[in-house]
């Protein structure tokens, strides 16, 4: 049986608690931060790498880093064995997605002691050649993942260490994020955020280490002066309450219901039952097509990596806003496909583009500046497409600009989070349609009869 970390205080008073939990936050944060800046300059050096390259090559190569991650996480990663002689470094639990590092940050989230570390060596491999080699998967689940790890590897060191593994993970994580956005208050929310889905405790002790970790991880951006991830800056407000209400509406309603429609067909995808040689097969043929279609409509660079060259294009193109929807939705095709494929990234950063491009639709018909639509676009697509709505305040806060954009984005937000909810409820209706129209099978028959 696992022993609890947190029985050692059980008995003692809430500030020595708090005591333990920032120790265990500062020492967390600073292992975690570090660990996550390293591999993420890693992934930048290989998508800017890639991004040089000639168009096919753009189209290839994200494609044999989808198989090298497929390889690694279901050739070199095993299941379980009835005599436990597997290696723990290369072991997955039953029926765990074996690319899906965001569930195990979820599922362990108030028990960090059970969070897979040991796994961490392994899935690197697949983040390294999903991200870092162009694939349409992004940075802040691997930030998020081994910030978690390094805590939790960090505290797992004997006795007297496990007191601080929880808030060494939590913080970990939450530094992890906060050096990857360049603010704090984003790995902060984010790591709360993603506890909450699986109904982790929101005590003080976890808001303090979360809080810690969010200001160290933003430390460490701020003192090497890294900026690891562009966020467009809304410069230009709404020429008044009017337009941004109007604004907040048309941009929250159409990035959350893309981004929700992206978001319910990722998570499929993620949880699909087949074969990764089908998987792979199926969805690299998507994601080709999609590539082949972004280089052609929009330019090469927007065919590669999470979605930023999508957004520099768009900047740059002065593009139609037809145009600009198709290479929204190819977008969010190629992530689905990625993640069908069996790629380890992070959807994150591709919710970011895709609700950047989707609200860049709206600029020329409400008289906006393109950095406003692309801005309230990015903040929608994180709470309808990822549903973390008080992450994307957090960086709607953290980004800044006028206050009248601050508060357009804001309001875009709610808006988004809303639309998401109707897409999510419409989904499921059809779903259900769907089964009940299904024709039951002869063998369906015979089990009822008996």
């Amino acid at each position: 049986m696992t022993r609890d970390p947190d029985s050692d205080e059980r008995g003692s008073s809430g500030s020595s608690r708090v005591a333990v939990y920032a120790l265990g936050a500062v020492l967390g944060g600073l292992v975690g931060g570090f660990v996550v800046v390293g591999l993420t300059l890693l992934l930048k050096s290989g998508m800017e790498l890639v991004a040089r390259q000639p168009t096919w090559v753009l189209i290839v190569v994200p494609l044999c880093g989808l198989a090298v991650a497929a390889l690694v996480l279901n050739g070199i990663g095993r299941g379980p064995t009835s005599d436990g002689s597997s290696s723990a470094w290369r072991t997955f639990p039953p029926g765990a997605i074996r690319a899906d590092i965001t569930g195990d940050v979820v599922e362990s989230a108030g028990e960090e002691e059970r969070f897979p570390w040991r796994l961490a060596p392994l899935r690197s491999v697949a983040v390294v050649a999903t991200v870092g080699l162009g694939g349409a998967m992004g940075t802040e689940s691997p930030a998020v993942y081994f910030g978690v790890a390094a805590g939790a590897c960090l505290g797992d060191r004997g006795r007297r260490w496990r007191r601080l593994l929880r808030p060494a993970a939590l913080a970990g994580g939450a530094a992890g994020v906060a050096a990857l956005m360049g603010i704090p208050l984003v790995g902060t929310a984010y790591i709360l955020e993603l506890g909450r889905r699986q109904k982790g405790a929101l005590t003080i002790e976890r808001v303090v280490a979360a809080l810690i970790g969010g200001v160290i991880g933003w430390g460490i951006d701020v003192c090497f002066g890294l900026s690891l991830i562009r966020l467009v800056v809304p410069h230009e407000p709404p020429h008044g309450f009017a337009q941004g209400v109007i604004t907040a509406l048309f941009i929250g309603a159409l990035a959350g219901t893309i981004t929700a429609l992206t978001g319910a067909a990722v998570y499929r995808a993620k949880k699909w039952h087949a074969s990764p040689t089908v998987r792979f097969v199926l969805g690299g043929l998507a994601g080709v097509g999609a590539a082949v279609a972004l280089a052609f409509i929009a330019a090469p660079s927007a065919a590669v990596g999470p979605g930023g060259g999508a957004i520099l294009w768009a900047e740059n193109s002065n593009a139609l806003p037809l145009i600009l929807l198709a290479v929204a939705a190819l977008r969010a095709v190629a992530t689905t496909a990625a993640t069908a494929a069996g790629g380890c990234g992070g959807i994150f950063v591709p919710f970011l583009a895709v609700g950047d491009l989707a609200g860049r639709v709206f600029a020329p018909g409400l008289g906006i500046g393109q950095d406003l639509a692309g801005s309230a676009g990015a903040a929608a697509g994180i709470s309808g497409g990822y549903r973390l709505p008080f992450t994307a305040v957090a960086m709607a806060l953290g980004v800044g600009g006028p206050p009248l954009a601050t508060l357009t984005c804001l309001a875009t937000v709610g808006v988004a989070f809303l639309a998401a909810i109707a897409t999510g409820s419409m989904i499921d209706r059809l779903t259900l349609r769907a089964r009940a129209r299904r024709p039951i099978a002869a063998s369906d028959l015979t089990v009822r009869a008996h």
